[in-house]
């Protein structure tokens, strides 16, 4: 939904009826991630993609259809299915997609929501999509930490039930679906609820005030992260000569880790980029990132030598062979990159391989699912 959330807010406010349908679920090589959301405006237009071009046309005929009746549906699409031809979704994957009508009096929530992520306040959303008693299908809940549930989705038992999970996932900021049984039941069947999970943007620290830092913060604001820069030298540390970054610090970068982990700002999902390749920078920040306890990615830049001398040293600093297997250096994959673009290209492309559990191989030189 946040890629659509500017235009459904628009019609919201307008007091405007959208259709809306979302990814809730997808099975093998599905071309669109759970949380993909499609709107059918009241001006009939389309905002947004569930597929990628498979499946939109019959998702647009039923979202049409339900914005008329006021009965949410759950629909999946793939090539098991009769229709699977009919609506063209030839990857070869299936799409669960909940589509419900999405207005002030069906959705009064929806402008806190978006107030919420556009603060960066962490908010996640549940919604019963399937349960053996229609009447609950619909049924939306508002989970915030540290704050009791807005809503409710029909007993207190669920309630518990879904709001510890739902924070789980806020945690890790994921969407997904979870099952129950029709009470709650956590080992029970028959009732699935959607959770769409509105963490802060993950973020990636960019240390080294070098050119190549300017092509990786790019490439990482584009995937979606939120981008630091630091460096301890103010003439090259400098909002001109990094545009792409959300902010950019003069520290020390050791240092700056070290207060980013004891102010609670580094988690799971951060990734660390160490470009500066000069151990009397390097060294410090990565014995501090290396002993973090949870963070994604930790990469270095430099040659293989540059490579060998700073693992001799980080050694001769304390850190174990545990602690330096979480190192990735030389940083990013073998793509024969040459020019700062290319280089972050091959950086974000380790990252993402890291996340997901990709090979980094080519898919045409592999074999089954392309989607783990």
């Amino acid at each position: 939904m946040r890629e659509v959330l500017p235009q459904l807010l628009a019609w919201w406010e307008a007091g405007e009826t959208v259709g809306m349908g979302t990814v809730v679920a997808t099975f093998r090589s599905a071309p669109r991630p759970p949380g993909a959301s499609m709107l059918v405006g009241p001006d009939a237009s389309a905002v947004g993609s569930v597929s990628g071009g498979c499946v939109e046309g019959a998702v647009y005929d039923l979202a049409q259809e339900v914005t008329g009746s006021g009965v949410p549906q759950l629909h999946r699409y793939g090539v098991s299915d009769d229709d699977a031809f009919a609506v063209g979704l030839t990857c070869g994957g299936i799409l669960d997609v909940y589509v419900e009508k999405v207005s002030r009096e069906t959705f009064p929530e929806l402008g806190e929501i978006a107030a919420d992520i556009d603060a960066g306040r962490p908010v996640a959303v549940a919604t019963v999509v399937e349960h053996p008693d229609p009447s609950y299908v619909g049924r939306r809940v508002v989970v915030r930490p540290d704050t009791a549930a807005t809503g409710s989705l029909g007993s207190d038992r669920i309630d518990d039930a879904v709001r510890d999970d739902a924070l789980g996932l806020l945690a890790s900021g994921h969407h997904g679906t979870l099952s129950y049984g029709p009470d709650g039941e956590r080992r029970g069947e028959g009732m699935r609820v959607f959770v769409w999970a509105f963490a802060p943007a993950p973020r990636m620290l960019v240390f080294g005030a070098i050119d190549f830092a300017a092509a990786v913060a790019r490439v990482g604001a584009f995937l979606g992260y939120r981008v630091t820069v630091c460096d301890a030298r103010p003439v090259f540390a400098t909002t001109s000569r990094f545009p792409g970054a959300d902010e950019v610090v003069v520290d020390w970068p050791h240092r700056y880790l070290a207060a980013e982990q004891e102010a609670g700002r580094i988690d799971g999902r951060t990734v660390i980029t160490v470009l500066t390749h000069d151990p009397k920078f390097d060294v410090p920040l990565l014995e501090v990132a290396l002993r973090l306890p949870a963070v994604g990615y930790v990469g270095a830049m430099g040659s293989r030598r540059t490579h060998d001398d700073r693992t001799d040293r980080l050694r001769e600093a304390g850190l174990g062979e545990e602690e330096l297997a979480r190192l990735h250096s030389p940083i990013g994959l073998d793509l024969g990159a040459r020019t700062p673009e290319e280089t972050a290209i091959s950086i974000a492309a380790e990252i993402v391989a890291g996340r997901w559990g990709g090979s980094g191989e080519p898919l045409a030189e592999r074999a089954g699912r392309i989607h783990a």
